[in-house]
């Protein structure tokens, strides 16, 4: 293990490791999600909300895929079966985060391509040549979706540009290409907020968006806007799949890890912030009701852009940024899985990059198909396609147990235990790891996360009826009981 540690590739700087971990959380939720939970949950109040929950219950489990990736010196698909004792089945769960990485990148390279493509489109002036209505662009959207064509080529454009990044190396190639986008993509969100509050009637969206609105609250149910700030919390990071982990792997034992999660957090916040005060101004300014989900970004924005002055301008640089947004967090899983490679087969960055390349593409092919050749198949039940199962097993299934497990790890007697965990976190110079949060992590926090999972089983299910959600949600419970047979037993002697 000495030296495997040795020769392992490591950060040239702290910064480096803080934005590119940044850059694997920062993704296209914190634009699209973010905002629109603010305004519908009551602005301000949802937000303070929000960052309660990020600290109690994002920044534990960050600490903890951070303390087993640097401990282990490994990805996580063998870095549970190097801090595992003797006999345990820990080691198993790398296989469910290698899993994780790949059906997440099925369906975000696609994302990522549809980013590169408004980029193009808005530089080439398409959404203001003319006076394009909402329901025109909705027509464009719907006929970029149903180009198989047009979909494939540009994943494939996200994935070589990102694992051309990734074959340079984690000093030369992801580090410090992303130090790069993630100050261009902090840079960007500087100018296009300063433009969007700059707008008239934008100070009605400003304070729609930061002032506390309790009666809004009260209209959503307290229940439910507590709830909505818990799960955005726990999903904005990416945590759970080893994503983080990969990093803490790469990190020297200079400075402590709580500090360092406390930063990337806060990055990742900002960004999640300012996303709203780019969005909602300007809808309210040109008195256009925003729209959940990828509506916003791909219906609702164009045509701003297309009534505002300078839009071809600020169309391109809002694409720009999430573009970035994009491409930070896919180069960062990339690396993730070329280090599977690396570490279980002892393949050279060259060999897994190339191997890795064809096998995304051809992973990436079911989920745009999902949107015109199998546009028929609908998994989850109707209204659904491909890329809502791949993101449910992700998100619903494997970020949350994950999570769990990456908890129980970090405080089980049975697994790496709370001391190797703390002597870990407090390595180095900088902010510790408090000893004091033993009880809340091995009890309160895991309850948390399963009330999570199980309630998100049952917000997707529930509206479509008994006949969908009983037969899902044993299929919850009997994820749950597999967890806590791998996390709890140990092999015969």
């Amino acid at each position: 293990m000495e030296n495997n540690a040795k020769s392992r590739e490591k950060f040239g700087s702290r910064l480096g490791f803080i934005l590119v971990s940044a850059g694997c959380a920062v993704g296209l939720g914190n634009v699209w999600k973010f905002p629109y939970m603010c305004g519908q949950y009551g602005g301000a109040a949802f937000i303070l909300i929000y960052l309660v929950f990020l600290v109690i219950l994002g920044f534990p489990i960050m600490v903890c895929e951070f303390a087993v990736g640097r401990g282990s010196q490994k990805s996580c698909a063998t870095s549970f079966q190097v801090l595992e004792p003797e006999g345990t089945r820990w080691h198993h769960f790398g296989k469910f985060g290698m899993i994780g990485n790949y059906l997440l990148m099925m369906f975000y390279t696609m994302v990522a391509g549809w980013m590169l493509y408004y980029c193009y489109r808005s530089i080439a002036g398409e959404f203001t040549k003319t006076a394009l209505t909402a329901e025109q662009i909705t027509e464009k959207f719907t006929e970029m979706t149903g180009s198989f064509g047009t979909m494939t080529f540009w994943m494939v454009v996200a994935v070589l540009l990102a694992f051309g990044v990734c074959s340079l190396g984690v000093q030369k190639g992801v580090e410090k290409i992303t130090k790069v986008m993630m100050i261009l993509l902090l840079g960007l969100i500087i100018v296009l907020v300063v433009h969007s509050l700059s707008l008239p009637g934008a100070g009605e969206g400003v304070k729609f968006y930061l002032i506390p609105n309790f009666e809004l609250m009260k209209e959503q149910g307290i229940g439910n806007v507590v709830f909505g700030a818990l799960s955005q919390a726990f999903f904005t990071l990416s945590i759970g799949i080893g994503s983080m982990a990969i990093f803490g792997s790469y990190l020297d034992k200079k400075c402590s890890l709580a500090g360092e999660t406390i930063s990337i957090t806060i990055l990742d916040t900002f960004v999640a912030l300012c996303a709203g005060l780019i969005i909602i101004p300007a809808c309210f300014s040109f008195h256009i009701a925003q729209d959940r989900g990828p509506s916003l970004i791909f219906i609702t924005l164009p045509n701003i852009f297309n009534r505002m002055a300078g839009g071809r301008v600020w169309g391109s640089l809002f694409f720009l940024f999430l573009s970035f947004a994009a491409l930070s967090t896919v180069i960062a899983v990339f690396e993730n899985i070329i280090s599977f490679a690396m570490d279980l087969w002892g393949f050279s960055r060259k060999k897994a990059v190339l191997v890795n390349i064809v096998l995304i593409i051809l992973l990436s092919l079911p989920c745009i198909m999902g949107f015109n050749i199998l546009k028929g198949l609908e998994p989850l039940g109707p209204g659904s396609n491909l890329m809502d199962l791949e993101d449910f097993l992700v998100s619903n299934n494997l970020l949350p147990l994950g999570s769990l497990v990456y908890v129980l790890f970090c405080v089980s007697e049975n697994g790496w235990g709370f001391s190797n965990f703390l002597a870990e976190a407090n390595t180095g110079k900088g902010m510790g790891f408090p000893g004091k949060m033993k009880f809340y992590m091995t009890y309160i926090l895991p309850a948390i996360i399963v009330v999570i999972y199980l309630k998100g089983y049952y917000d997707t299910f529930a509206p479509k009826g008994l006949h969908y959600l009983l037969p899902w949600m044993g299929i919850a419970f009997l994820f749950l009981a597999i967890v806590a047979w791998f996390c709890l037993g140990r092999k015969k002697s």
